[in-house]
């Protein structure tokens, strides 16, 4: 097996917080990534995730644990590591007064790279970014899909062995999320490792091989979607309403002893009821026919990772 690109042992990132314990933003993180994997870091905001990345960055010391970069520790090599990575921020940090092409020939030269080889990396990438129309175009006048599809080409210009993508379609409407998955997925086929992290439920399904699941720091679950969602969820998902001041009551019911099988689990959030199930049609029928009970809306879905983090942690990844 080839050697990982980035290990972590017992990561933990620590902030001082005045008469108080230190605020551990990451506690106790242990993972691995394979060159060419695709690895996630599924999770609410502030969970952690941005900090975990910031130190595998090179940009933010660790307060204890070991990390490795490319067989090297960020806290002593942090220049090395930096030119080898490519970083796609969770805010766009474009120069508003270049021109697309002139952003991407600039930031290559802040990596040493030739006059001529910028020229040539500017179009390569502004190809790949689907931006060609749009090289003399001001960043302002970007919409806020072209901007991230912009950065991402920036964060190519050194070739990087690895790349790093905060929260990568924050903000974006549906169709240019998936404009920008098919521009991921390119990278992955040309064996680019890729670190992301999201809150996301289907991005991380769409892009991530394996990834963790991170709530306060610490390490929830780690995996294949597919092997967290068959370990930790049921195979359908059953969404019914009865109104705000009605869930509750209804869920008792559901979980009396006439209400459903002993094998499904009912979950109340603040506006549904979530019923986990292998077969949803058969849960809601039973609901309607013999409980005499009808939902104001009713949904019958797959179990996702958004049940995955809901089951580990009693809440929403969008709370």
């Amino acid at each position: 097996m080839p050697e990982p690109v980035i290990v972590a042992e017992n990561l933990v990132k620590a902030y001082p917080v005045k008469g108080k314990p230190d605020f551990l933003a990451v506690d106790g993180l242990s993972f691995e990534v394979a060159p060419g994997e695709s690895f996630g870091l599924l999770g609410p905001n502030g969970a952690g995730k941005s900090t975990t990345m910031k130190m595998i960055g090179a940009v933010s010391t660790r307060t204890r644990g070991e990390l490795s970069i490319l067989g090297l520790d960020p806290d002593r090599y942090g220049p090395e590591i930096r030119s080898r990575l490519g970083v796609v921020p969770q805010q766009d940090n474009l120069d508003g007064e270049l021109n697309a092409r002139e952003n991407l020939y600039i930031y290559g030269r802040y990596f040493g790279l030739p006059g001529k080889v910028c020229a040539q990396k500017a179009d390569e990438l502004l190809a790949f970014a689907q931006l060609e129309e749009k090289a003399k175009s001001k960043v302002d006048q970007l919409s806020g899909g072209m901007k991230r599809r912009l950065t991402i080409a920036r964060g190519l210009v050194n070739d990087p062995r690895i790349l790093l993508l905060d929260e990568p379609t924050t903000g974006l409407d549906p169709q240019a999320r998936h404009v920008l998955w098919d521009r991921l997925f390119r990278l992955k086929e040309r064996g680019t490792t890729l670190v992301l992290t999201t809150h996301y439920m289907d991005e991380a399904e769409q892009l991530c091989d394996r990834l963790i699941v991170v709530d306060k720091g610490r390490i929830m679950a780690e995996g294949t979607p597919a092997s967290l969602i068959r370990e930790h969820s049921s195979r359908e998902v059953l969404e019914v309403r009865f109104g705000s001041d009605a869930n509750v009551g209804v869920a008792d019911r559901l979980r009396g002893p006439d209400g459903l099988s002993s094998h499904d689990r009912v979950e109340v959030l603040p506006d549904r009821i979530l019923i986990y199930t292998e077969d949803g049609e058969k849960a809601l029928a039973h609901i309607v026919e013999t409980l005499g009970l009808h939902p104001m809306t009713s949904l019958v879905r797959r179990s996702s990772l958004e049940d995955v983090f809901l089951r580990l942690t009693g809440r929403s990844l969008i709370e």
